[in-house]
């Protein structure tokens, strides 16, 4: 079974030449194996602990700074509990400090609150992933008007890390600015993950070229006729 996940993978990232690739270090449980090794274009570790910093300041920077060989990149979560993996701040906050203090470029992921991702970035994240829903919810971008305050005030990429369920989701968050999209489970519970995938490379890259052509303005109440009104034949 795990050859076969392996396979679809692959095929996913192969056929639509996706750049980023994750590499999973679960702290204070088992750690990942090279089944994924070749996934390794770069490879972003991602460190994640069960509700306390602690472990990581315990195994976590030994564990990363093995995986990444002398890379600094690393993707960080704490989470909060098995029942919704929501970010746990507090904690997020403190290892978040204690990576970027021992040179890790540390790319977080937490809660769509404006005022903890902007303390994450003055801290020296080098880029902020708030989650737009749930973890493998598929909800989607269940409230923009948060994560548009995030984008119009960040400085460090802002890419959405969580709740992505299709296509559109993603391409309504490429829209809102963001710098790029992370995404799983909308692939690989797909009921064709491959052509899912090809359907996530368009959405994301319609969505960023609609943002940097700019939206028309939204018009409460107002029709605005976009065929000439003036110098109408038998007009008086």
């Amino acid at each position: 079974m795990a050859d076969w996940i392996f396979m679809r993978a692959r095929s996913c990232l192969e056929q639509h030449h996706f750049d980023n690739r994750l590499f999973a270090c679960p702290v204070g449980g088992d750690a990942a194996h090279g089944e994924a090794d070749f996934l390794a274009q770069f490879i972003l570790a991602a460190l994640f602990a069960d509700g306390s910093s602690g472990f990581i300041a315990r195994f976590g920077k030994e564990v990363i700074a093995i995986l990444l060989d002398g890379h600094a990149l690393v993707k960080l979560e704490v989470l909060s509990d098995d029942a919704t993996l929501f970010p746990n701040m507090p904690e997020t906050i403190i290892a978040a400090k204690e990576l970027v203090a021992d040179g890790f470029q540390v790319m977080v992921y937490c809660s769509d609150d404006p005022i903890q991702a902007k303390m994450l970035e003055e801290i020296g994240c080098v880029a902020v992933m708030p989650l737009a829903s749930l973890i493998g919810s598929g909800m989607g971008i269940l409230n923009p008007w948060n994560l548009q305050i995030i984008i119009d005030r960040a400085k460090v990429p802002v890419l959405v890390d969580a709740g992505i369920g299709t296509a559109s989701d993603a391409a309504i968050a490429m829209e809102l600015g963001c710098d790029g999209v992370l995404m799983n489970t909308a692939i690989a519970k797909a009921a064709n993950p491959v052509l899912m995938a090809s359907a996530m490379k368009k959405a994301v890259e319609a969505g960023r070229e609609a943002f940097l052509a700019g939206r028309m303005p939204k018009k409460i109440y107002q029709a605005a006729p976009s065929s000439p009104s003036g110098g109408l034949i038998g007009a008086k």
